[in-house]
């Protein structure tokens, strides 16, 4: 009896790691036995769309701006258009770290120039770090995980412009 115990309280551990990471399947094999643990996937936030007033400097506080104002202000800088920049995306699920430890620099920060064995970061597995290298070559432009952050098979991890 104590072993069915000891083995409903590992699963329901497994249930806490999956709704911490936010995984919806896992599956262990050990020998003989086999688990596989199943969850629906939590919804989606919904983002709702709502209109941006700036105000010009000197103006009252709450003050909108007029459509003359609105075209002449300054549109936000878009330096790297999306189709020149190269992703690095994740190979595995896991967890990303930037650093080979806690005390450590990150391997790349923006504007690192990589090529395609620069070890970008690490991803953690099932306890096995795996290093993630650039694969391109290139200049860091984005990061777009932090250190720590549960990641997804194909997300996208950094954004190279290409040399």
């Amino acid at each position: 009896m104590a072993d069915k115990d000891a083995d409903v309280q590992k699963i329901q551990e497994l249930i806490k790691i999956m709704k911490e990471n936010d995984l919806v399947k896992i599956d262990i094999k050990h020998g003989d036995d086999q688990i596989s643990l199943r969850r629906a996937k939590p919804p989606q936030p919904q983002t709702v769309a709502t209109p941006f007033v700036t105000a010009l400097p000197g103006a009252l506080p709450g003050a909108a701006m007029t459509p003359e104002q609105t075209s002449t202000a300054a549109a936000p800088d878009t330096a790297h258009p999306e189709e020149e920049l190269l992703e690095i995306k994740s190979p595995i699920v896991g967890t990303f770290y930037e650093a080979p430890s806690p005390d450590s620099d990150p391997y790349v920060e923006t504007g690192t120039h990589v090529n395609s064995q620069t070890v970008v970061g690490i991803v953690e597995a099932m306890k096995v770090m795996n290093e993630i290298k650039a694969e391109v070559t290139g200049t860091v432009v984005e990061r777009c995980v932090t250190n720590g952050q549960a990641i997804e098979y194909g997300q996208v991890l950094f954004k190279i412009k290409p040399d």
